[in-house]
């Protein structure tokens, strides 16, 4: 997700800890899945797992690992989050390539959330290279 913004940062971040269920919408606690990408124990070794971390960093309002895990030709100096939505699941409807024996990937994806009570969603191709040994995001292009 690309989504940048200057307007000032909201409410808390969703209160997840390591037993909570992992916000990126697979079965296993968020300290067991994306929270070990987050904590820097581990990396994402596909292109979808660094897609689900990134989703749940924006979830947790995790800055540092969503630069981290940012392509520095096409990194911000920094991230604020929008304070409106409320992120409440994620879809992955493909992706390609991305994997151990790739260099490259995409993974579409739509991510949901509500604003003012509203529910809406975000459909989005994002693009993943190898940088440095380490998936990183690089663009996304807007499906609707």
């Amino acid at each position: 997700m690309s989504r940048r913004t200057s307007r000032p940062r909201g409410p808390a971040a969703a209160r997840i800890t390591p037993a909570s269920p992992c916000p990126c919408g697979l079965s296993a606690a968020y300290g067991e899945c994306c929270g070990r990408f987050h904590s820097g124990s581990a990396a994402a070794p596909t292109c979808e797992a660094l897609m689900r971390s990134r989703y749940a960093a924006f979830v947790v309002r995790d800055a540092a690992y969503l630069l981290r895990t940012w392509h520095p030709g096409t990194r911000p100096p920094g991230v604020d989050f929008d304070p409106a939505p409320r992120w409440t699941g994620l879809d992955i409807l493909d992706a390609t390539e991305g994997s151990a024996f790739h260099s490259t990937g995409t993974v579409t994806f739509r991510a949901h959330y509500t604003d003012d009570g509203r529910p809406d969603s975000l459909h989005e191709k994002s693009r993943f290279v190898r940088h440095e040994g380490a998936w990183v995001y690089t663009t996304a292009v807007f499906v609707d």
